[in-house]
């Protein structure tokens, strides 16, 4: 089970196939009867998609309309193709083959990769960095971990995008891709890539889509083959299919239009993988007589976050923003989101941790709550936090539940005990199967208390906690059932991907949150740099992000937390501001470009807390070139207050004498350079030139405690000062 259900249910199939049709809204209803031709559903967040196709799917199977074996649903994670094979199983429809595009693709070049090409199928390369770190090596280029992974990411999205080698360069031109290194030297490092696999004979999982394609392609026979197997196609997410996946697709349809896709443009949030909400967006123009239903009555969400959600499109802009559907509570009212400023990040992931500590005393179960942030590296200050307040915690993109070793072990020990039945002494005492499980877990490790504290003991305990409401559930809905009959549903809930849920609180970004919900939600850090992230410098990067933060306050069910702190380290430079994409929406702000402070998101004010920030603060306005008057998001360009490329005022000899200076002072004082002010402070100074400490402290990146420990030294090389004097000035100045 996932984070987006409340328990392990186990419904009764229904008797019918109108049956199957009960309990939906007329929306999802005409989703579930439109069973012939192209039909495209546009779903919003949390208005029962997933319901809606399988309940579609199995209506057709039941009124015996489809034949389950000719049905391919096809989506874009194991958990949520796992998911669908559970829901489709409870409706009766089993036999249904819902995977992935990467899993379905692969078991079709297995089986016809000896007839199209002879042989056996090449090995699948499970992790490709290492080989990409060898072809980079072999062109004489050193990446390091990260440069690694930003290459290793560009081969992927150059495989999912078509583009070969020798294009590369050419592509990045024309798509004004923001590439993360020399194109042409990046291209080198593919073509050798490719080569080095074609020596060894393996394939990566682009290739297992790319050969397929070719495949199918180039053999008329196989392609009708596979044609005559699957007759009806489902794709959930629709608007994240790349072009190679859109083709792969065509392939599989060839001239029939028994297509289904389901998306919903405002949460398009992975186009740095090669998606495109373009297919979505134009399939009523490929399929003019299209079925189009719109899904937007919210189930999940209050009111209150639902406003909010509404709130955030609606400032949106482009295409997608022309598309996006407004959504309608159908919840009772709850509480206001809650939005808090802290002084640091990490007052502020002690205030949230506290936050999450009284939920949980409150009633709200830690596994139905979330802390979204942008990035993984933010995570590792929540943890401690947590962890100092005794709340268990999992990471989200960990091991799979049912890989863990002690959910192994369990398994190994139920299967045990379910074969020897009455000759098990462990099962003397148990009466009923939740009583049996907590009998044989209780040799693994599980207590009816929990454990103090968190770490490994603490993780143990919470997977075979799992396993025992898991058993409790089952035993409820199927009184009667025996430890046999558990161990069969934990059997294909493994295969099925279909985990209960473990009671931590999740830490996940907002990427990997994606499809799952919570009843808490906490958004943290959103400052300008994180949200929108620094690179993000066009306007359709910006748009993605505000995508991204939609997805995360759709996350919600009741409760919902956007916080954000102005300094990163306790004691340093209050610089930073919330992001502009909470302007006007939350309280005391006016959306940008306006003048005023007073907001449209409601609630009762902007709250601050122990280590938070208590004085009162104007509202900055956006940040703007001097030269030309531009809106500036990049750091760097808002230290210098002009665009990198517009022409600089900068005194060269006071920036070199600037840089003199730094040196000695940083020798002297044991740090980096960049640790007395970086190289765009220095710019920043030597344009500006300034004459009082008042202009000086105004600097981006200079502040009070570097005002205090380097301004009058600075102060006298602007005024004409050489670095010795300067030395001498500042000698005091620790």
């Amino acid at each position: 089970m996932t984070a987006a259900t409340h328990s392990s249910l186990f419904p009764q199939v229904p008797e019918s196939a109108d049956a199957v049709l009960d309990g939906l809204d007329p929306e999802q209803r005409e989703v579930a009867t439109a069973l012939h031709g192209p039909v495209c559903v546009l779903a919003g967040a949390g208005t029962g998609k997933t319901r809606a196709i399988t309940h579609r799917i199995a209506y057709g199977v039941r009124a015996g309309i489809i034949q389950p074996a000719s049905v391919l649903a096809v989506t874009f994670t194991n958990r949520a193709a796992g998911e669908m094979r559970g829901r489709l199983r409870q409706l009766g429809a089993g036999g249904v083959q819902a995977r992935t595009f990467h899993s379905a693709a692969l078991r079709q070049l297995q089986y016809f990769w000896p007839k199209a090409v002879g042989g056996e199928l090449p090995r699948l390369l499970e992790r490709k960095v290492q080989l990409v770190a060898e072809a980079a090596a072999r062109c004489r280029v050193r990446l390091d971990r990260n440069e690694l992974r930003d290459v290793t990411s560009e081969i992927e999205w150059a495989k999912v995008t078509q583009t070969v080698p020798a294009d590369y360069p050419a592509v990045v031109v024309k798509t004004q891709r923001d590439a993360p290194r020399d194109p042409a030297e990046t291209a080198q490092i593919y073509a050798t890539y490719e080569e080095l696999k074609r020596d060894r004979s393996v394939i990566d999982f682009e290739d297992v889509l790319l050969l397929t394609v070719a495949i199918l392609q180039d053999r008329h026979d196989i392609a009708d083959h596979v044609r005559r197997q699957y007759q009806h196609f489902v794709v959930d997410e629709y608007q994240d299919v790349s072009p190679l996946q859109q083709r792969l697709l065509d392939l599989w349809l060839g001239d029939r239009d028994s297509l289904c896709v389901v998306g919903d443009a405002s949460q398009t949030i992975y186009s740095f993988t090669g998606a495109t909400p373009e297919h979505l967006l134009n399939f009523r123009t490929r399929h003019p007589h299209a079925t189009v239903v719109k899904l937007v009555r919210d189930y999940r969400s209050t009111p209150q976050v639902v406003h909010l959600a509404n709130g955030l499109l609606g400032q949106a802009r482009g295409r997608a923003a022309e598309h996006r559907l407004e959504l309608v509570s159908q919840r009772e009212p709850g509480p206001e989101p809650a939005y808090t400023e802290y002084a640091d990040e990490p007052s502020e992931a002690e205030g949230t941790a506290r936050r999450i500590r009284d939920l949980i005393a409150s009633g709200v179960p830690a596994g139905e709550i979330a802390v979204l942030y942008r990035v993984n590296s933010q995570s590792e200050v929540y943890e401690q936090a947590l962890a100092d307040v005794g709340v268990p915690y999992q990471l989200r993109g960990a091991e799979r539940f049912f890989e863990r070793a002690e959910v192994r072990e369990a398994g190994v020990a139920l299967r045990g005990a379910a074969r020897a039945g009455g000759n098990d002494s462990l099962l003397d005492d148990a009466e009923g199967l939740p009583a049996e499980v907590r009998a044989v877990l209780s040799t693994k490790g599980w207590t009816s208390e929990p454990p103090a504290g968190s770490g490994a003991v603490r993780d143990r305990w919470e997977s075979l906690a799992a396993l025992v409401r898991l058993a409790e559930d089952f035993e409820r809905a199927r009184p009667g059932a025996t430890l046999s009959d558990l161990v069969a549903e934990l059997d294909e809930r493994a295969a099925a991907q279909h985990a209960p849920t473990v009671q931590g609180v999740t830490l996940a970004s907002l990427h990997s949150a994606k499809g799952l919900e919570w009843d808490a939600v906490f958004l943290v850090g959103l400052t300008e740099g994180m949200m929108p992230i620094a690179y993000a410098k066009t306007d359709e990067q910006i748009e993605e992000e505000r995508r991204l933060l939609y997805v995360g306050v759709t996350r919600a069910r009741v409760h919902l937390s956007l916080s954000w702190s102005l300094a990163r380290s306790p004691g340093g430079r209050a610089g930073r501001r919330p992001s502009r994409f909470l302007s006007g929406l939350r309280p005391g702000s006016a959306p940008l470009g306006t003048r005023g402070t007073r907001g449209t998101g409601g609630g009762g004010g902007i709250e601050r807390g122990p280590g938070q920030v208590t004085a009162k603060r104007g509202r900055r306005g956006p940040a703007r070139c001097r030269v030309c008057g531009r809106t500036l998001t990049d750091a760097g360009e808002m230290k210098l207050m002009r665009c990198e490329d517009c022409p600089s005022d900068m005194d060269e000899a006071l920036y070199e004498r600037l840089r003199d200076w730094r040196a000695v002072r940083a020798r002297e004082i044991g740090q980096p350079a960049y640790c007395v002010f970086t190289d765009k402070t220095l710019m920043a100074i030597a344009e500006t030139v300034p004459d009082s400490a008042g202009e000086l402290a105004v600097i981006a990146g200079v502040g009070a405690r570097k005002l205090g420990r380097f301004g009058t030294a600075v102060l006298a090389i602007c005024a004409g000062g050489t670095v010795d004097e300067a030395l001498g000035e500042g000698a005091g100045e620790k």
